[in-house]
């Protein structure tokens, strides 16, 4: 089970009413919205909470709610997703309604100004005994009645914070800070100082990390990354791609996978570019109008890992690669091997087990299995690295680590349409073979590049042979 996660903020009711244009109104000119559709969500620090747990990780969820029908409404979109601990609530639920024609946001209608009327005993002890926590102050008083006890875990364990425009400053000693630029150039009072976003969020974010005392501050661009800064020369993180579509929610998708991936113990840095990643694709799968309330979050693509993924092995989930290609009517492809010291061979055999069908997860050996394998000098690189090298070329969909001596394990949970192994095998020296072809599967050989193996490869490092 992955690491488990407080979330400490503002909880908002969120409502698409989505339909078609054709015209415009014949009494005034603006558009008439048709065939509408409503879907409501959580949102604000609930959808971060939501988020959070359908990646896996148990949630806890501290947040003001009250007796009103919004109230009542949320708690039953969270059911069975995170674990509530509430607030009292003065006023009603904050309510957010865009009204949506041909996929273009035309209207916003903003109900209800509820604020935290104050904290609890179990909200405190929640914050207590966390060990990672994520505050999403959307400005309405969840964090401000709870600051005392914040401050505290701040200075004893891992705290990130995603403030916006009506909240306060982060408590002092956070380990991360994730402004948008606008939301840190109004903090640092540094707005209209130049055109240049990479240069005004440098100077923010340096000025933040002194004038807030954390650890870190990174401030996200929109479609061009994100850049964090200890308070001295920066790091730049651009986007992996270029992701069109509705950018709503993508703070709250970037702020759930660094809290997470700062939980399960990767660096700052490394939490970042993962963080980049999650929330360009969030948008790309469609944003928060993509998220539905009240999936089974055990069904729910990317909710566990099988095979003990770990943080940052991948570009993306590979349960969430696997349902988005079925949905599309795609094959799934999947191979599986030890990958140490990628070489040319590792490259070939990749590249034409992707040309098998529409995506490729390749299964990976963990380095305790690697080592019952092939002896406790390997793994010579450790599985961490082999998946990020593999994750990088253009052939690899997705990665998954796994512990067995064979892949049946996660084989029975992606269920791939065809399993491709080299052509140094043969179908009957597979003992995953039966497995993959139960279920209507297809195991396919690929042509192997003689020549190239580890072995030889490491044993030409160590004594410096000429090829």
């Amino acid at each position: 089970m992955r690491a488990p996660l407080l979330v400490v903020g503002d909880a908002l009711l969120d409502c698409d009413l989505d339909g078609e244009v054709a015209r415009l109104a014949p009494d005034a000119p603006v558009p008439v919205v048709h065939d509408a559709h409503r879907r409501t969500r959580p949102g604000g620090a609930a959808l971060a909470a939501l988020l959070a747990a359908r990646s896996g990780h148990p949630v806890t969820f501290v947040t003001a709610l009250g007796e009103d029908p919004g109230s009542a409404e949320l708690r039953r979109v969270l059911e069975g997703e995170v674990d509530l601990v509430p607030l009292p609530l003065r006023g009603t639920l904050s309510r957010k309604t865009r009204v949506r024609g041909g996929g273009q946001s035309l209207l916003r209608l903003d109900e209800g100004e509820g604020r935290a009327a104050g904290p609890s005993r179990a909200a405190r002890e929640a914050v207590a005994r966390a060990g990672t926590i994520l505050v999403s102050d959307y400005g309405r008083g969840t964090a401000d009645v709870l600051r005392a006890p914040l401050t505290d875990a701040a200075g004893r364990g891992l705290l990130v914070w995603d403030p916006h425009p009506r909240g306060e400053a982060p408590v002092p000693g956070v380990r991360l800070v994730t402004p948008s630029l606008a939301e840190a150039a109004r903090w640092a009072a540094t707005e209209g100082g130049t055109d240049d976003a990479l240069a005004l969020a440098a100077g923010a974010a340096r000025s933040l990390v002194r004038e807030w005392g954390a650890a870190s501050v990174c401030v996200t661009l929109g479609a061009r990354g994100a850049l964090l800064s200890h308070g001295e020369a920066p790091l730049f993180v651009p986007t992996p791609f270029t992701a069109p579509g509705d950018p709503c929610g993508a703070g709250d998708r970037f702020a759930a996978a660094a809290a997470a991936l700062l939980s399960e113990g990767a660096l700052t840095e490394e939490a970042v570019v993962g963080a980049v990643d999650a929330a360009a694709r969030f948008v790309a799968d469609g944003g928060a109008a993509s998220v539905r309330a009240g999936a089974d979050p055990s069904s729910s693509p990317g909710s566990s890992s099988p095979g003990g993924a770990l943080p940052g092995d991948s570009p993306e989930d590979p349960f969430e690669v696997v349902a988005r290609v079925r949905a599309n009517g795609g094959r799934v492809v999947a191979t599986g091997g030890c990958f140490d010291l990628l070489h040319a061979g590792h490259v070939a055999l990749l590249e034409a087990a992707r040309a098998a069908g529409d995506c490729l997860v390749v299964c990976l050996n963990s380095d305790a299995s690697v080592r019952r394998g092939k002896g406790p000098g390997r793994p010579l690189v450790p599985a961490r690295d082999r998946a990020r090298l593999l994750a990088a070329l253009g052939c690899v969909d997705a990665v998954l680590v796994f512990d067995e001596e064979t892949p049946e394990r996660v084989l029975r949970a992606l269920r791939p349409d065809v399993w491709a192994k080299g052509a140094d095998y043969t179908r009957d020296g597979l003992p995953e073979a039966d497995l993959v072809e139960s279920w209507g599967g297809q195991v396919v050989l690929v042509p192997y590049l003689a020549g190239h193996s580890t072995t030889a490869l490491a044993h030409r490092a160590a004594t410096r042979s000429p090829r």
